[in-house]
């Protein structure tokens, strides 16, 4: 064998173990990746949870589209983990929870289960369901502060991952004051769970979310207005 040809070949085989090399890491990496994301959402490889629908205002059982919406950014990272969904409408959703994790969406006011969730397990949460006066329709009070949305403007949702009952799994709250705030909330764990997963790891957490002038960027401009976790999960406490 020649000098030349020797060297041929030995690039050849440098580069297949360089190639080969790539490929583990990539696959470790994206494993590690995957086993994380699997992690905080409670969601193992062929799992099943849930995906808790309210009802449009004033329909008869419908879906607002950009609840639609939401469920589809859900439905996206329940399949990347490998993962299954049963959808369920909010009044129907007779189960406990910690056995599956559950994606419920909605305000109190369209989802019963959110109401049951927000009672039981953040009962420093208010949300005024009252239709009338209608500036008040939907405010938020989270201990002392209350955040009255500005249809089109300034609106809020509460976006949380807690745990309880027997179970370890997960329930993810998306509690708007509009529908395209849910879809917002939901597109912000999409974009952020990592980051979320860092901060949090394994533990409950119900942050604040504000979505800035959708009536012009939809549902993608979101800010951060605060981490209410503690007094979330602080009972209000009873004027005398």
């Amino acid at each position: 064998m020649t000098d030349d040809i020797r060297n041929i070949v030995l690039g050849v085989v440098a580069a297949g173990v360089s190639a080969s090399l790539g490929w583990l890491a990539r696959t470790y990496l994206w494993r590690r990746r995957l086993r994380r994301k699997q992690a905080f959402f409670g969601l193992p490889g062929n799992s099943e949870c849930l995906l808790v629908v309210n009802r449009e205002a004033g329909g008869d059982g419908a879906v607002h589209r950009h609840d639609v919406f939401a469920l589809l950014e859900l439905s996206a990272l329940i399949k990347d983990c490998g993962a299954h969904a049963e959808i369920v409408q909010h009044d129907t959703a007779r189960q406990g929870f910690g056995e599956r994790t559950e994606f419920c969406v909605g305000g109190p006011a369209s989802n019963r289960r959110m109401a049951a969730h927000l009672g039981s397990l953040l009962p420093g949460v208010k949300v005024n369901t009252e239709p009338e006066p209608k500036a008040e329709r939907g405010a938020f009070q989270i201990g002392p502060e209350r955040y009255l949305a500005e249809p089109g403007v300034a609106e809020y949702v509460l976006l949380a991952r807690l745990t309880a009952g027997e179970g370890e799994r997960p329930v993810f709250l998306f509690c708007g004051q509009r529908a395209i705030t849910n879809q917002a909330a939901s597109r912000y764990l999409a974009r952020h769970h990592e980051k979320l997963a860092r901060k949090y790891g394994g533990s409950a957490f119900c942050l604040l979310l504000k979505v800035v002038n959708s009536q012009a960027y939809g549902p993608d401009v979101v800010e951060l207005v605060a981490d209410a976790t503690r007094a979330a999960q602080q009972p209000v406490p009873v004027a005398d």
